[in-house]
């Protein structure tokens, strides 16, 4: 098996190379009219800061969107334009960056989400619904696990986590040339597997997928979906890049699982 090519989504998707410069148009317009708060910390490193969106008028709730890019690329600024289906909801929505790697492991990546949505839970009342996509996908699932030090205030207050794509078994990850960087040991993949880990006590869980992703995604999706014995949607026709294109509309079905 050549894991390399299982995890290539640009290599399988029309003009993939494209769509991180259109990602960045649209965050940027977004950010330009948008009631936000930027560059807010939830702790001291250089990637330790979160964006918060504000809705019109009392928060209903927040949700906390975490970025993908195999851990690897990107950073919060790039997905904005993604708030915009649940701010219409009359949801915040809070973007955190992380450390990447080679300068970070994946654990310390767990642990900066788990500072950062209690950062942004000190900014907005009412339920927490967490959602992020691929390596986002795989870190909105690591809130939900057990062995995650949520405080117990702010863990009673999640009341789902959606994660998108997510990277739920990293055994093949290691086999991969991006482990390089990422530095997966058999410890590491134990602790940071979503699907090997418990899922917390009466959380929510629904995991969302492409159905034209690389099959290595779509079996990922599954397995967690078996291992917490909870529900998956296979978006038709959606690859690995535009499956959270749904999240700037409104009435989206994905919206809609995340502000139900």
């Amino acid at each position: 098996m050549d894991w390399d090519r299982a995890y290539a989504n640009a290599d399988f998707i029309p003009d993939g190379a494209g769509y991180p410069a259109r990602w960045v148009a649209a965050a940027t317009a977004f950010r330009a009219t948008a009631n936000a708060r930027l560059d807010l910390p939830y702790g001291t490193g250089a990637r330790h800061g979160y964006d918060l969106f504000l809705p019109e008028g009392t928060p209903r709730g927040l949700i906390v969107f975490i970025h993908g890019g195999y851990w690897l690329a990107f950073g919060r600024e790039i997905w904005s334009h993604l708030a915009a289906g649940p701010l219409a909801h009359g949801w915040a929505v809070a973007m955190p960056s992380y450390t990447l790697a080679p300068q970070g492991r994946i654990a310390q990546m767990t642990a900066e989400i788990a500072a950062a949505v209690t950062a942004a839970a000190a900014q907005v009342a009412g339920p927490i619904v967490i959602t992020g996509h691929s390596a986002g996908g795989h870190l909105s699932a690591r809130m939900a696990c057990a062995d995650v030090a949520l405080p117990a205030d702010v863990a009673a207050r999640i009341t789902r986590i959606v994660p998108i794509s997510p990277l739920a078994d990293l055994e093949t990850l290691a086999l991969t040339g991006m482990n390089a960087d990422l530095h997966l040991d058999a410890a590491e993949i134990a602790a940071e597997s979503p699907a090997r880990l418990t899922r917390r006590p009466g959380t929510d869980v629904l995991v969302w997928v492409g159905g034209q992703e690389r099959p290595t995604f779509l079996w990922q999706a599954r397995m967690l979906s078996e291992a917490w014995d909870c529900p998956w949607n296979v978006a038709p026709g959606r690859h690995h890049f535009d499956v959270i294109a749904p999240l700037t509309e409104a009435g989206s079905d994905l919206t809609m699982a995340l502000v139900r």
